[in-house]
């Protein structure tokens, strides 16, 4: 049987999965015994250890300005920047997206701004929004909703806009107007697609959240890791991207899971 005829289970889709994770694991395991047998005191490559020791230390220690666990408010502080921009991104990518894909006369018009905004690289209007909107949250929130709200805007139009013509037609000869069909043609099918955008935006949602914290926060998951970066500290760097690497993998999966649940059609269940 040829490969591209091969159908993976899903026991067997995660044993395979996890084969390079482990193959990576052991690499870096041999590296970092090989350098401490050099140097006990490596800090570029510390062991599982050591990271653990670390990462325990700041579960458990409280911020000497704040009282505050460092860990915990750090997350608790990344996550409510990402989750309040992830959402008012949602929401302008459905609204305006919903408009540009149905009605052509507000495309023509918008569409070659929000097209002009999408390709202007998110990280160089840091400064700016800094000076006009402050070093507080208001810029970290707004870096991220500028730098994935366009391109999910324009990814739900263009798929409302290649909606079948024939489901606008026998809308309206139905008595549809421009705004039913918007709301009870275009908005149940654009559901799953948002769902899908959502889930391809939270890659540059972190990297836009990371670099704004990194710049200027006290507090967050970015602004830890920058923060120890000036003393070499690798064994807090790395749990800590592994962390957001697990956090942006639970969120994905609970995204998936929410979209296999409502919208099951669009993931070729026949009930």
């Amino acid at each position: 049987m040829r490969w591209v005829n091969r159908q993976i289970g899903r026991r067997q889709g995660l044993a395979l999965g996890a084969i390079p994770i482990a193959a990576l694991g052991l690499v870096y395991l041999v590296m970092a015994a090989q350098r401490h047998a050099l140097n006990p005191s490596d800090k570029i490559l510390p062991l599982p250890g050591g990271m653990a020791s670390a990462l325990w230390d700041m579960m458990r220690t409280p911020d000497p300005l704040s009282g505050s666990l460092v860990f915990w408010a750090d997350t608790l502080a990344s996550l409510e920047r990402l989750g309040l921009g992830l959402g008012i991104a949602t929401l302008m990518a459905l609204v305006v997206g919903l408009v540009l894909g149905v009605l052509p006369p507000v495309r023509a018009t918008l569409g070659p701004l929000v097209t002009a905004i999408a390709v202007i690289p998110p990280i160089a209007l840091l400064p700016i929004l800094f000076i006009a909107l402050g070093l507080g949250e208001t810029a970290k929130v707004a870096l991220i909703v500028i730098g994935i709200a366009p391109v999910m805007v324009r990814d739900i139009a263009a798929h409302v806009g290649s909606l079948p013509r024939e489901q606008i037609v026998k809308a309206q000869t139905l008595g549809a107007g421009s705004w039913q069909i918007m709301i009870r043609v275009a908005l149940p099918q654009a559901m799953p697609r948002l769902i899908q955008a959502l889930r391809l935006a939270l890659g540059p949602a972190w990297v836009f959240l990371i670099s704004a914290e990194a710049i200027a926060s006290d507090v967050g998951l970015g602004y830890r890791i920058f923060l120890v970066r000036r003393y070499l500290s690798m064994d807090v760097i790395i749990p800590y991207v592994a962390w957001i690497a697990l956090l942006a993998i639970a969120m994905d999966l609970g995204l998936t899971a929410l979209s296999r649940k409502a919208f099951p059609w669009a993931h070729g269940a026949s009930h």
